[in-house]
């Protein structure tokens, strides 16, 4: 079967930073400069929002064991209708289905909850997500919105 119009790539963009909260203001703006040409307003503020949790969890709890020298690596794909965020790390694999279903289970509102809030909104904000266990040393949190 051959490829639709919708999943022609346009752009990809990587960046690699250092395990470090300090390193989201640089995130976020690679992330506005390389995609405000492409996506709308709106589009780019719920991925960015999204990308904002997914790299605050993978320092705070993927990397939280590890040297803050450990990078991350960051990919963004913009296609026809949609635009793909990877972010790459070197932690323990994580089952983020499950613990979804154990959050959306809960008798407790997510929100309530700061730890688990980030899962929220990265799944409230995408219209994929994700978390792979690509190697046996890596994982990847893809995110997908529709555009």
């Amino acid at each position: 079967m051959g490829k639709t119009s919708d999943d022609t790539l346009h752009k990809q963009f990587r960046l690699r930073v250092k395990s470090n909260l300090e390193a989201l203001v640089e995130v976020l703006q690679w992330f506005d400069r390389m995609t405000q040409s492409f996506v709308s307003e709106k589009c780019r503020w719920a991925c960015k929002l999204a990308l904002a949790e997914g790299f605050t969890n993978t320092v705070r709890y993927a990397h939280q064991d590890l040297p803050k020298t450990t990078p991350i690596d960051i990919e963004v794909y913009i296609f026809n209708n949609c635009l793909e965020i990877r972010i790459w790390d070197w932690g323990l694999p994580f089952d983020l289905h499950a613990k979804l279903e154990a959050l959306r289970d809960s008798p407790n509102d997510p929100l309530e909850k700061e730890s688990d809030r980030g899962l929220f909104f990265m799944q409230e904000l995408t219209d994929d997500l994700q978390y792979i266990r690509a190697s046996e040393k890596r994982n990847c949190l893809v995110m997908k919105k529709k555009f």
